[in-house]
């Protein structure tokens, strides 16, 4: 022994071993997939400005004031398939809402467990039919029951009153506004269903059967309990609905009667937006400027879209501020 204590040697840090991050590769992932949406976007919207810039340069604000559409004398204007698009919209969202609610209560809160699954499968089923199988249906059944039935039963009881005689009035062809809306509230009612009837599934039931220990009769539990907790879902479902009905091209295109002018009547022939696109595209050369009308009815489509979920997001964010306030 010399005395001298012997140092003890320091341990070498152990080697980390990096192992495969899949977190990191998964938010890698989400964020393109954002981004990769956002540039989709960006990409149609100019396309339909780009294609739509000579309309817009050659006729100026008058192409959003005018009802006039004529390939010969290559006058075009947006008026009247933009009030044809809006008017059936509003009508089919007017019989769909209402249908597809009451369906969704009944559904979730009064139908018994195996009619409602069976009943429930069935909606979803009926949302994926296609479009053209509603227009044909439209067109065979629909569409002779409002032009023998329909129509001469509204202008005998309201053609002679004042106001209500120019919202039925015209000729029995059946074709028209309400029944385009008519088939796009058949249309959209599955969609709007399927959603809000998710949505009131998800619901707390301790909620529910709460507010019926207290005494609430179904309608003030509908009114008070469900709707106020389910307010964003039933508007998403609305919004989703609506965005079909804007949208939808060759069932509204078989019953709406393609004319592109403006009438107060239900049963007036109109146009929309979509079935106008369809209709005139394939006859449309290519640089022309009825085909850059085309376009340019397409952009305002994708703006019309914008401006209603805008819309909506508006009420739905002062309805939450009124509740919060409530509570």
């Amino acid at each position: 022994m010399d005395g001298t204590a012997e140092q003890p040697t320091q341990a070498e840090p152990p080697q980390i071993t990096r192992r495969w991050d899949g977190d990191a590769l998964f938010r890698t992932l989400v964020v393109l997939t954002g981004i990769s949406v956002l540039i989709v976007l960006g990409a149609i919207i100019t396309v339909m400005v780009t294609g739509g810039w000579k309309a817009f340069s050659t006729f100026g604000p008058s192409f959003f004031v005018t009802a006039i559409w004529n390939p010969v004398t290559q006058h075009f204007g947006a008026v009247a398939p933009v009030f044809g698009t809006l008017a059936s919209s509003f009508l089919g969202l007017v019989i769909a809402v209402p249908l597809a609610f009451g369906t969704a209560f009944w559904l979730t809160a009064l139908a018994p467990p195996a009619i409602s699954s069976v009943i429930g499968m069935a909606v979803q089923l009926l949302a994926a039919v296609p479009s053209i199988i509603f227009g044909m249906w439209g067109f065979f059944v629909l569409v002779p029951v409002m032009a023998h039935y329909v129509q001469p039963t509204a202008r005998h009881m309201f053609g002679h009153v004042p106001v209500l005689s120019a919202l039925v009035s015209g000729a029995p062809f059946g074709t028209g506004l309400l029944t385009a809306g008519l088939v796009l509230a058949v249309m959209v009612v599955p969609s709007i269903t399927a959603v809000m009837r998710d949505v009131f599934v998800s619901m707390p039931t301790v909620l529910r059967e709460s507010a019926y220990g207290l005494g609430a009769t179904r309608w003030e539990v509908m009114r008070q309990v469900v709707l106020p907790w389910s307010r964003q879902g039933v508007v998403g479902g609305i919004v989703l609905g609506m965005g079909r009905a804007m949208g939808e091209t060759m069932a509204v295109t078989f019953v709406i009667g393609d004319s592109n002018h403006i009438g107060w009547s239900l049963f007036a022939p109109a146009n929309t937006i979509a079935s106008l696109i369809a209709l005139e595209f394939p006859e449309s050369p290519a640089g022309s400027l009825k085909l850059s009308s085309l376009m340019a009815l397409g952009a305002i489509l994708m703006a019309i879209s914008f401006v209603t979920l805008w819309v909506s997001r508006i009420f739905l964010a002062r309805g939450e501020a009124r509740a919060g306030k409530r509570s």
